[in-house]
């Protein structure tokens, strides 16, 4: 797992939870003279929470927060899949004999995939904490990309992996890309739900 340009891996999932609530997406009116299209159900996904991630330098603390979610037509039409959210990026980084750097970047999502135990989120940088190396040294709105493995209740450990932004001039992390979540999760937990069928209004 690999997070350029500071040395953070990263962390995180845990036990699969209850849902959150989502919209469906809506239906258009139907023109004059004509009866409306029945409603489309719509598959809804998403992942919530927070965990600290293993970390080769024990006095630092790296920290993945996530609110990501999508929605999909549940009828096989070509509608496209929307996704939504926020996720940030948590270093504290140990000066010994100084106070801690406590560095931090959000993401809008831009994808979330699920399959099961495992869901991919990619999205694009927002905003940093004052003097992050990223504001200059990153393209503006950079992706990066998380995997999880949340692994069922007494079948852990679970874990994330992690991969961007790109410094600037290099290839950007792709839409919904993301590496083998590689990283055991120390604390804290997600709640994943995956492509459950909501009806249509």
């Amino acid at each position: 797992m690999q997070i350029q340009p500071i040395r953070a891996a990263v962390l995180l999932t845990a036990t699969a939870m209850a849902a959150v609530p989502t919209a469906a997406v809506p239906t258009a009116a139907a023109p004059a003279g004509r009866t409306a299209a029945a409603p489309t159900d719509t598959l809804v996904s998403s992942l919530k929470g927070w965990a600290r991630g293993d970390y080769p330098v024990a006095a630092d603390d790296v920290q993945l927060t996530v609110d990501a979610h999508r929605a999909e037509p549940a009828d096989g039409s070509r509608r496209p899949a929307t996704s939504w959210g926020t996720f940030r990026l948590y270093h504290k980084v140990a000066r010994p004999g100084r106070p801690p750097l406590v560095l931090w970047a959000d993401f809008k999502v831009d994808c979330l995939t699920t399959g099961g135990p495992t869901a991919t989120v990619t999205g694009t940088l927002e905003r940093t904490s004052p003097h992050h190396a990223w504001q200059h040294e990153m393209a503006p709105h950079s992706r990066m990309g998380a995997s999880f493995y949340v692994a069922p209740k007494g079948a852990g450990p679970s874990r994330v992996g992690l991969i961007g932004p790109t410094a600037k001039g290099r290839p950007k992390v792709t839409p919904c890309a993301a590496p083998a979540a590689d990283t055991k999760v120390i604390a804290g937990g997600y709640t994943l739900k995956d492509r459950v069928r909501q009806k249509g209004n």
